[in-house]
């Protein structure tokens, strides 16, 4: 009778924990930039010397 291999069962276990957590940090990076082009609405407002204080 074959023996059942716990390392590679642990190996694939990490490996999709990993996976997991690399797609949730991209979820919140997307969500987090989202958020901040709303409250800008894409635009960018550029200064003025004058308003650059030089």
């Amino acid at each position: 009778m074959a023996r059942p291999n716990y390392e590679f069962k642990k190996r694939q276990k990490e490996l999709a924990k990993k996976k997991k957590k690399e797609e949730k940090k991209q979820r919140k990076l997307e969500n987090k930039s989202l958020e901040t082009g709303a409250e800008n609405d894409g635009t960018v407002e550029e200064m003025t010397p004058e308003e650059d204080g030089r």
